[in-house]
């Protein structure tokens, strides 16, 4: 009796023993299974929310805008990714001579109805939001050389742009093209901004668009923001900052409307 009941009681001592036994050769044969699991959802979590918090910072406060031209040469490059300040222009105050602006060019360089398909619309904006895609077609960036009340002339006898009288001295102008192949005198209506890109002879710009509605004048109001650094490539690094150009150019009264001179 004695025997048997020892025999008992080892046998169930074993069956926990081997349960055990079990349970350390599964962790042996897979090591970190449940912390990888949680690892996993931590960073897809965490990706989420950083993709979420780019996003709004992107749509109010701070966007990348991918350069897709070279119509601001020197100054930005094909592919370069300029930083655009969408707080730039709050408290009534707005853009400035040598400000080199994003902007919606729907109604002045480009046709009202011109739409792009919304769902490779929403896709493409959720990219570019991000820096990695192309802006739209409606979207431009360009430098302002004249705001409302200015007179801006091209070309004087140094073949330079005057502004209110005052001749620029632009040295950001790419080094292969002049100030503008296409003389123009224009002034230019309050709450409007005329603008020109830094290679003038591969921009498509406000000069342009002289002969159609609005005369190639860009609206105060379809101003995105303005672009203060190029974030990218990194040996680009830099701050955009041209408004020495215009520094001796006076101020005008604001006269309503405006026309071509």
């Amino acid at each position: 009796m004695d025997t048997e009941a020892k025999h008992t009681e080892r046998d169930r001592t074993s069956t926990p023993e081997a349960g055990d036994e079990e349970v350390r050769s599964r962790s042996a044969r897979f090591p970190g299974r449940s912390t990888s699991r949680m690892s996993l959802r931590t960073a897809g979590l965490i990706g989420v929310a950083c993709t979420v918090f780019v996003l709004l910072l992107s749509s109010f406060v701070m966007q990348p805008f991918q350069i897709p031209s070279s119509s601001m040469e020197p100054t930005l490059a094909v592919g370069d990714r300029v930083l655009v300040n969408k707080l730039a222009y709050g408290s009534g105050s707005g853009p400035e001579r040598g400000d080199v602006i994003v902007f919606d060019g729907t109604g002045s360089f480009v046709q009202e109805g011109v739409a792009e398909n919304p769902v490779s619309a929403t896709v493409r904006e959720g990219l570019a939001a991000l820096g990695l895609a192309e802006p739209a077609e409606t979207d431009f960036i360009k430098r302002v050389i004249g705001v409302g009340g200015d007179r801006v002339v091209c070309c004087d006898k140094g073949g330079r742009v005057e502004v209110n009288g005052v001749p620029v001295e632009e040295r950001y102008l790419h080094p292969d093209g002049t100030a503008s192949e296409v003389p123009f005198d224009i002034v230019v209506p309050d709450g409007t901004l005329w603008v020109m890109g830094d290679h003038r002879t591969a921009s498509r710009d406000s000069r342009d668009h002289l002969g159609e509605p609005g005369g190639g004048m860009v609206p105060v109001d379809k101003v995105i923001g303005r672009a203060d650094w190029i974030a990218w490539p990194v040996g680009r690094w830099t701050s955009l900052d041209s408004g020495a150009a215009f520094a001796d150019v006076p101020q005008v009264p604001r006269t309503p409307g405006g026309g071509h001179g």
